[in-house]
């Protein structure tokens, strides 16, 4: 698990969030997807089920007031067999993307509360902890996202086709990835995976590939701020220009600037 405290809020940050539930124990924070906003407050908590390209801000906090979250990865194999044990549910389909927030009720908090306190009990973690966890899950699944946290325990379902997919596109993302051979990978015709993709990531494989491509040079550039056509080309763009131009219409200023902004904010907090 983490947790995270700050007083300050934060600049939009981008990177793939993997599988997990994220609570805002106090504050605010936003996620935002392609052109979805997603914002959650105190008591709040957000749920991905599929690695996904997002930006994320905490837009609440104050040294009276510090932003606090709690996060948990999410585990397919652990839905899997609550899935199992607890057998046929009725539950309406989930037709959304893979992302969505609610709020917490009294249970799912209160199992939350308990393993944040084995903390202070290191001899009951390797113990306690996987039952609270699996707990965890299973509040989930009977929560108002049931539909969807129950996808990534379903080998079939539309999430895990779609998950496929994306770990293909994570280890090829600096190529040239044709549509064709993607669906060939994960089983698919090219039109249920189009179709697929883009209701689970709201946006298509190409688009994802290439907010990844930006997200990973937006990281390198923080370090090496100087090196905009090296970092372009190691992330799979062959013309400087066109590195330039898209990632000035998915972070507003142009690379190096934009890193010079991040290095400065960095400075600033430390």
């Amino acid at each position: 698990m983490t947790v995270f405290s700050t007083e300050r809020v934060t600049e939009p940050l981008g990177s793939v969030t993997e599988p997990m539930i994220a609570l805002v124990v106090q504050g605010a924070k936003r996620a935002v997807l392609n052109d979805r906003i997603f914002d959650y407050w105190t008591g709040q908590y957000l749920v991905v089920t599929v690695d996904l390209p997002l930006t994320s801000q905490i837009t609440h906090a104050s040294p009276a007031e510090p932003f606090v979250g709690f996060g948990l990865p999410l585990q397919p194999a652990i839905i899997a067999q609550l899935l199992v044990e607890a057998g046929p549910a009725v539950v309406r389909p989930h037709d959304g993307p893979g992302i969505a927030t609610s709020d917490a009720d009294d249970k799912l908090l209160d199992a939350v509360v308990r393993l944040l306190r084995l903390l202070d009990e290191p001899r009951d973690i390797p113990v306690l902890a996987p039952g609270v966890g699996r707990e965890i899950h299973w509040r989930l699944l009977n929560g108002p996202q049931a539909a969807l946290v129950r996808q990534i325990g379903l080998a079939d379902s539309r999430t895990t086709l779609v998950t496929r997919a994306i770990q293909w596109i994570k280890t090829h993302y600096d190529e040239v990835i044709r549509i064709g051979d993607l669906a060939d990978e994960v089983g698919m015709s090219v039109s249920s995976l189009n179709r697929h993709f883009r209701a689970v990531t709201a946006m298509s494989p190409l688009q994802y590939q290439k907010q990844l491509r930006l997200q990973k040079a937006r990281i390198q550039l923080i370090a090496a701020p100087h090196d905009v056509a090296a970092i372009g080309y190691a992330v799979g763009y062959d013309s400087p220009s066109q590195f330039s131009r898209e990632y000035r219409r998915m972070f507003g200023a142009p690379p190096g600037q934009d890193a010079a902004r991040l290095q400065g904010a960095a400075i600033t907090e430390e």
